[in-house]
């Protein structure tokens, strides 16, 4: 799911990504190791649900969504994907609100690629806010930094 997600989302020829190099940096996904990694998280996340979140959607027996984070002196959201298919029926909505129960009014931050619009409005709907750090990962991808103090709880949809 993850390296679907990544192959809908990221190509962008200006910042010189495309298939190939997506594959390159993400293909670790479909591997036995990098499932055996996403299930340890997994069994990770329910011996400290106090610490780590993550919740995943599916249609029938497809993965087709997931969101994660992890609290320490604030919370960090991610990763969150939803594969093209099931985006604009709620789901994300849906995710964000058991996130923002989890996180108990704790102030939070995320990293989204900048050319992702979408997302990043989004993030916005949901009360995060462009900060102007920048990073660049891989040499390539180039994110933004959002975060969202309001220590309050949300109203859920």
């Amino acid at each position: 799911m993850q390296l679907t997600a990544w192959l809908q989302t990221y190509p962008n020829e200006d910042a010189g990504i495309d298939e190939t190099w997506i594959r390159e940096q993400r293909a670790s996904a479909v591997t036995a190791e990098g499932i055996a990694q996403w299930r340890e998280f997994i069994d990770e996340v329910a011996r400290h649900p106090e610490r780590l979140f993550c919740r995943v959607v599916r249609s029938g027996a497809e993965i087709t969504g997931v969101l994660c984070g992890r609290r320490d002196e604030s919370v960090t959201l991610g990763p969150m994907y939803l594969l093209n298919e099931v985006q604009g029926q709620g789901i994300g909505g849906q995710l964000m609100g058991e996130f923002f129960l989890w996180a108990d009014g704790t102030p939070m931050h995320l990293w989204v690629t900048e050319y992702n619009g979408r997302a990043i409005r989004f993030y916005e709907r949901h009360g995060f806010q462009l900060t102007g750090e920048r990073e660049l990962w891989r040499d390539r991808l180039p994110n933004v930094r959002m975060a969202r103090d309001l220590v309050q709880h949300p109203r859920i949809a």
